[in-house]
Formats: structure tokens, C-alpha cells, sequence
């Protein structure tokens, strides 16, 4: 037995040592073989190809049409890759930024809540919901297509056209971005322009008024200006540079808002007889201090996302950049006004601070793409000083602005404005810095005249059918319970 367990076993042995062998021997003769195959292939492909030269370029032109074909399609497929994920990166920090500017108007109400009288909150409340909500609806019907009429012109370069809805996007012809993700953020931006003058207006207006007002601005008043440089209108044509928006939003914000606090008056209380001030303070510092945080974050939907396409190393760097330079105008900013005012008035005032916060990001709104980091400071600087005498001229020129809406909208947004011809890089088209100021100085001349002119007929039509300021008797009472019968805080709470 064991004999025959050894022979099977030696049998194995040996099969298995003629198996490696055999197979080693194969494999290597087999590149050999294959080798001298081709060449034998080659050298007869060669030999025909010498006796018929046609043969060589029949081949030739069999072979290419098919390498050309896939590599063109590769090359289709790859660019329509990127192109998809180039539009679906921009579509969606879009959206969200689009989100951001719209969070701003929590930031627009604790602020004007916070410098205003406790029973006018509902009334304030109110005004801000309602100016989304009528800005959505009039942009969208209006505002829109009249803001960007592309080549739908009524008036050439002046006035757009009255195209309701938006152009609807499918998602394969790509562009940079979504129509709809467009639409989200420029209604955000007719909301903020809106919203601005709630706060030079608070306490005194009807809010019926109010939304005649909202109406009009968001529909036709902004759309039209707005045009003028970011629909590609007569301002862009100059060489107008507002990247964000210093004139085009928030200027003609502030001088709407001027033109109401003119035509409206002051509070009751607000200067004596003999014309001294009588300040009025706000009944929650903390809800303004909550409101200008919140509009500082959304800033960073309002000033980054003009950039607009974000996909790609260059776009991401200028993105970051523009959030770098806002925040830095707004730090020095707010130290400016706290400063000045300390120097001033012997006290570190908070809320001057804080208007100077706003006022510094005002300012930096039309330049953040094209200033240096120091050039970023001295705008700041500069926004945050003007807040502070802006606030001081309207109290002797006897204008009540309870939030201080046009020293920050309208005063920085027209030194932003200015500042970006001083600063900024030269655009294509303009060799000099002097030709730049002056094209900086007419448009934005040009839109804060528009604003405030348009709506000063506005506000006094309002005025000639006592439509415009409740009486004397319900502003004392508080406009929450007598126009909204609704009040803030419990009885007892709302002085």
C-alpha cells in the first residue's frame, strides 16, 4: 500500500513538474512567435503596399474617419460634462445666495424694530413682509424683463419691455445659469431697494400708503434705473461700474426714502417749536444689533454672488476676494463711526456703530471686485464717517429719518459710486481716471435724481388725497393697534 501511495504520489510530482516546465517553455516562445507573426504581417503588408501605394491610402482613409469620429466624440462628451457642472455649480450658489439676500430682510426689520418705538412693530413687521411679497409679484409681472430686456428694448438704451414671467429654463441648453435661480436673485435685490425706505418713513405713514409706494418701486421705479447699467442701458454703455449696487440698490433706496421722510415730515415729537432735536430712541438695541449681523451675513449673498458665475479656480478666487474686501469696509466702517461719534458726542454710541457697519458695506457694494484691501479700508473709512455727518445734516435740516436709511443707503451709496472711479480698475473702453470719475459722477447723479425725483411725485400725490400720514391722533396711539389691530408686546409694553 504504501508503494502504491508513493507511485500516485511521484506521479503527481511529476506531472506537475512537466506542467510548469511545458508552460514556462510556451510562454516564453509565444511572444517570440507572435513577434515574427506581425513582422512577417508587417514586412507583407509593407511588400503589398510598395507593389499598390493605393492600398496603403485606401487604409489609411478607413482607419482615420473612425479614430476622428471617436475622438471627437470623447472630446463632445467631455465638454458637455464640464458645461453641466459648471451650470449646475453656478445655478446652486446662486440659489443660495439669492436665500441670503432674501434672509436680509429679517435684518432690515430688527433693525428698523429695534431704533423705533415698541408700539409701531406690528406696523414695521408688516411693511417688510409685505415688501417681498408685492416685490415678487410686480417683478415678476413687470420688473423683470423691463430690468433685463436683452434686445427687447422699448425706448433704445432707456426703457425696457413689459414682458410678464420668466424665460423658462430646461436644464440642457445650457448657459452660465438657471432663469429661475436668476430670477430669485435679482427679486431679492427689488425687495432691498424697497425695504430701505421703511426705515426713513417709520412711524408716521399709512400702510396703505406704504404699499402703493412698494408697488411702484419694485414694478417700474427700479427696474427702469436698474436697466439703465445692469440691463445694458445708456449707464453701461458709458462705462458705468456698479458691481453690486452702492447706486443702482441702495442709493436709489436712500434718496426714495429721503423723498418720503421730506413729503411725510417729522415724528410728532421729534424737534421742538423752537427747532432743537428731540431724539426719539429706539426700544430694543439688541433687535438692531440682531438686524445688522443678519444683514452683514447676507451681504455675502449680496456682494459674492454678483460675481455670478462661481465655477472654475479663477471665479472661486474672485468670489472669495469680493467677500474678503466687503468685510474689511465694514469692519472699518463701524470702528470709524464709533470713533467719530465718541469724539463727538463724548460717548461710544452703539447704534452709530452699528449704521456704520452698514454704511461701510454700502460703500464697498460697487467696487469689491476691483479695490485692493487697502483701497478697501479707506472706503470704509470714508462710509463710516459720512454716516455719522450724514446723520448730523439731516437733524439740522430738520429730517426725521428714524433709522438713519439715506446717511447709510443713500450718502454710501453714492460715495461707493464715486469711490470706484477713484479706486477702482479702469473698465475697457476708459484710459483715464479722470474720464472714469466724471462717467461714475453722471450715472450715478443720474439714478439718485431718477429715484428721488419719481418718487417725490409719488409721495406728494399720496399727500394732495390724504392718502399719505395717518393723523395725529393714531400716531400717538401707535400705529400696531390703530392700523393693524394687532399689538407687539402686552399692555403696558408698547412705549
Amino acid at each position: 500500500m504504501n508503494f502504491v501511495r508513493n507511485r500516485w504520489l511521484y506521479s503527481l510530482l511529476f506531472g506537475a513538474v512537466l506542467s510548469v516546465s511545458v508552460g514556462g517553455i510556451i510562454n516564453c516562445l509565444a511572444p517570440a512567435a507572435i513577434a515574427q507573426e506581425s513582422g512577417e504581417q508587417a514586412a507583407s503588408t509593407a511588400k503589398e503596399s510598395a507593389e499598390n501605394p493605393a492600398t496603403e491610402e485606401k487604409a489609411a482613409e478607413e482607419a482615420s474617419p473612425a479614430k476622428a469620429t471617436d475622438s471627437d466624440a470623447t472630446a463632445e462628451a467631455l465638454a458637455s460634462y464640464i458645461q453641466e457642472t459648471d451650470y449646475t455649480i453656478n445655478t446652486l450658489i446662486m440659489f443660495i445666495c439669492a436665500v441670503l439676500v432674501i434672509f436680509m430682510q429679517a435684518g432690515f426689520a430688527m433693525v428698523e424694530i429695534g431704533l423705533n418705538s415698541a408700539k409701531n412693530a406690528v406696523n414695521i413687521l408688516s411693511k417688510n413682509v409685505m415688501d417681498l411679497c408685492v416685490g415678487v409679484l410686480l417683478y415678476l409681472f413687470i420688473g423683470f424683463n423691463l430690468m433685463y430686456p436683452g434686445d427687447a428694448w422699448t425706448v433704445d438704451g432707456y426703457l425696457g419691455s413689459f414682458t410678464p414671467f420668466v424665460v423658462e429654463s430646461d436644464g440642457t441648453g445650457y448657459g452660465d445659469y438657471s432663469s429661475y435661480a436668476d430670477f430669485l436673485f435679482q427679486v431679492a435685490f427689488a425687495a432691498t431697494a424697497a425695504t430701505i425706505v421703511s426705515g426713513a418713513v417709520a412711524g408716521r405713514m399709512k400702510f396703505s400708503a406704504y404699499l402703493v409706494y412698494s408697488a411702484i418701486l419694485t414694478g417700474l421705479i427700479y427696474p427702469i434705473s436698474g436697466a439703465w447699467k445692469w440691463g445694458g442701458g445708456w449707464c453701461d454703455s458709458m462705462g458705468f461700474q456698479d458691481f453690486a449696487g452702492s447706486v443702482v440698490v441702495h442709493a436709489v433706496g436712500g434718496f426714495a426714502g429721503l423723498a418720503g421722510a421730506i413729503f411725510l415730515g417729522p415724528r410728532i415729537g421729534r424737534f421742538t417749536k423752537d427747532g432743537k432735536s428731540g431724539p426719539i430712541p429706539g426700544h430694543n438695541i439688541s433687535f438692531a444689533a440682531l438686524g445688522v449681523f443678519i444683514l452683514w451675513v447676507g451681504w455675502y449673498g449680496f456682494n459674492p454672488g454678483s460675481q455670478l458665475t462661481y465655477a472654475g479656480a479663477a471665479n472661486a478666487n474672485a468670489t472669495t476676494y469680493i467677500a474678503l474686501t466687503t468685510t474689511l469696509a465694514a469692519a472699518a466702517g463701524a470702528v470709524t463711526a464709533l470713533i467719530t461719534a465718541w469724539t463727538l458726542f463724548g460717548k461710544p454710541d452703539v447704534t452709530m456703530a452699528l449704521n456704520g457697519v452698514l454704511g461701510g458695506l454700502v460703500a464697498i457694494t460697487a467696487n469689491c471686485d476691483r479695490v485692493s484691501q487697502v483701497e478697501s479700508l479707506i472706503i470704509g473709512v470714508v462710509g463710516g464717517f459720512l454716516v455719522v455727518m450724514g446723520i448730523l445734516l439731516l437733524e439740522k435740516l430738520k429730517i426725521d429719518d428714524p433709522v438713519g436709511a439715506w446717511p447709510v443707503h443713500g450718502l454710501c451709496g453714492v460715495w461707493g459710486g464715486l469711490a470706484t472711479g477713484i479706486f477702482g480698475d479702469l473698465p475697457d473702453g476708459i484710459d483715464s481716471v479722470g474720464s472714469f470719475i466724471t462717467v461714475q459722477l453722471i450715472s450715478t447723479v443720474a439714478i439718485c435724481a431718477w429715484a428721488f425725483i419719481t418718487m417725490s411725485i409719488i409721495f406728494g400725490a399720496l399727500k394732495v388725497i390724504g392718502m399719505l400720514r395717518v393723523s395725529p391722533e393714531v400716531e400717538q396711539s401707535g400705529l400696531d393697534l390703530e392700523e393693524h389691530g394687532l399689538r407687539a408686546y402686552p399692555l403696558g409694553a408698547d412705549q
